[in-house]
This record gives C-alpha cells, structure tokens and sequence, in this order.
C-alpha cells in the first residue's frame, strides 16, 4: 500500500524535521567546543599584548595587571565596585599598581 500525497508530505517533514534538530545539536556541540578552545587560549592573557595577566584581590575586587605591558583590566561589575570605593580607598588601589 502506498501513502497518500498527504502522508508522504508528512513523513518528507517529520524526517526533514529531525534531521535539522541533528544538525542543530551538532552545531551547538561544535560551538562550544570553539568557546572552550578560545577561552583556554585567551584566559588570563591581556587583551593589548597577549602576555599573561597577573590578578591582585584588594576588598574582594579581582583587578588584572599585564605582566608586560603594565595595564590594567576589570571583569564585568568591577569597575562599578571600583566606583563605589571612596577616595582613601581608591588611592590604595592604585599605589597597589605603582612601580
């Protein structure tokens, strides 16, 4: 017995369907596998000049120091922390990064 036109479009859909949702898991598989390999090859390096990034905790605010090029780099939410110190607390910060 043969499937009606109707069947046919159906079963043409739902292989359709599924094959796409493969190629969509995979896809996702292989991005985050990309994240993954630039992550490690980019953590705790210095945006500027690729050097390894030293990190200093001073009142619980991870500041990043390049070991070459001397500059400095804040996560996400520290530097609103950074402005939230007062200023004695500020000049510390900063005669952490004096040479």
């Amino acid at each position: 017995m043969k499937p009606s036109e109707k069947e046919a479009e159906y079963i043409a859909r739902t292989e359709f369907a599924k094959k796409k949702q493969i190629e969509e898991e995979k896809h996702k598989r292989l991005q985050a596998e990309e994240k993954k390999k630039l992550r490690d090859l980019h953590n705790m390096r210095c945006p500027k000049c690729g050097m390894e990034l030293i990190e200093i905790d001073y009142k619980a605010i991870k500041v990043d120091k390049c070991s070459e090029c001397d500059g400095i780099w804040l996560d996400a939410g520290e530097l609103e922390a950074v402005a939230k110190l007062e200023k004695g607390g500020l000049d510390k910060l900063f005669s952490v990064f004096k040479k």
